[in-house]
């Protein structure tokens, strides 16, 4: 079971670097704890406060819900793809950083 967990840890790494460099963010920062979830927080375009409230039992899974249709829609992805983020982040993440999708950092 640890070496399907590596993949899908892998996978989720890889994937959010190479979302990190579409968005303007430097790719390593996807490897540091906390500081990720920082980063990703500035590119779904959210204020600095929701970063406290994502250590909040249950409000999380709200603003996690939240932060991955923030951060479909900067993408230019419909808000079913946000789902998929927030569920199966190590299949959409690589979709996300390696498809075609282009960062608009100005997007509602």
């Amino acid at each position: 079971m640890t070496i399907i967990n590596l993949i899908i840890l892998i996978a989720v790494i890889v994937g959010m670097w190479k979302v990190f460099d579409k968005a303007g963010e430097y790719g390593w920062a996807s490897l540091i704890p906390f500081y990720n979830l920082w980063v990703l927080n500035r590119i779904g375009g959210k204020e600095w406060y929701w970063f406290i409230g994502y250590f909040i039992p249950l409000v999380n899974l709200i603003l996690f819900a939240l932060l991955s249709l923030a951060i479909a829609r900067r993408f230019g992805q419909p808000g079913i793809f946000a789902v998929g983020l927030y569920f199966l982040p190590f299949l959409f993440y690589p979709i996300l950083g390696f498809g075609g999708s282009r960062f608009q950092p100005y997007a509602a």
